[in-house]
């Protein structure tokens, strides 16, 4: 009776860790380039009272045992890197990745971030940063005197100035790639940092090597799907439920061994 109590209490538990991811997607709805997460759980160990395999009184071998399991754990929350829609801005410093890739940004702590956040500003400095005044690597700086700003697909970074006819190059944006993504530590302010799992970074200029395109005056949108998520909460609820039922059943039983005389 106790290994019911046990089971039913982990799964509890993880149904409310789901709940807090779910809880999480939803409220980052409207987040730029932001990407939801799944939740992935695991089977606990199993007690053996009869292995499978063994042989019967008769001399035949028993086709199945009896294990009984001891509940469910959150394994991992896992991101999942699919693209989010395009949103235009018009802003002309404001740019969303089609494809593959992350843009590079210089943290505070000397270490390089990476983001799908592409809501750029220009600082005090003139250089292009992130809301969180975090400049991009390699850095972009524009002329306090330049105007009609243009980023090509490939990442050039063009401006005209009042004194020359032709635009002039002010930088070249990079972007990095990894070979396993949802590896990626979660940094907040749209931020990740690499990790071992992740792989190094792969770093090349848009549209080469299977990188994507840079578009101008968009931004990507949360990938988070609103319907879904509400179906996995609603899924989620009636699991937490289901697992307090039982922990109400374990303990009804338990009440009556206990009234036994």
């Amino acid at each position: 009776m106790l290994r019911s109590l046990l089971s039913a209490a982990s799964g509890m538990d993880a149904q409310q860790k789901s709940i807090d991811v779910v809880a999480n997607n939803l409220a980052n709805i409207n987040t730029n380039g932001f990407k939801r997460s799944r939740a992935n759980f695991q089977d606990l160990l199993y007690q053996t009272l009869k292995a499978p395999g063994l042989n019967s009184t008769s001399g035949n071998v028993i086709p199945s045992g009896v294990e009984i399991g001891h509940g469910t754990k959150l394994i991992s929350t896992e991101k999942m890197f699919t693209k989010g829609p395009l949103k235009p801005t018009g802003n002309v410093t404001d740019l969303a990745i089609e494809g593959r890739g992350f843009f590079r940004i210089q943290a505070p702590n000397g270490n390089i971030s990476y983001t799908r956040d592409g809501s750029f500003k220009v600082d005090n400095q003139g250089r292009l940063v992130t809301a969180d005044g975090f400049p991009m690597d390699p850095p972009v700086s524009i002329p306090p005197n330049a105007y009609n700003l243009h980023v090509g697909i490939d990442g050039t970074v063009t401006a005209n100035l009042p004194d020359q006819e032709e635009p002039i190059p002010l930088g070249q944006i990079q972007l990095a790639m990894f070979v396993n993504p949802a590896g990626l530590k979660s940094e907040g302010r749209n931020l990740f940092a690499s990790t071992i799992s992740s792989g190094d970074a792969i770093v090349s200029s848009p549209t080469e090597n299977g990188f994507g395109a840079l578009k101008q005056r968009s931004l990507e949108g949360s990938n988070v799907n609103v319907v879904e998520e509400m179906v996995n909460m609603i899924v989620n609820q009636r699991a937490y439920e289901l697992n307090s039922k039982v922990i109400q059943t374990s303990d009804q039983m338990l009440q009556t061994s206990n009234q036994l005389r």
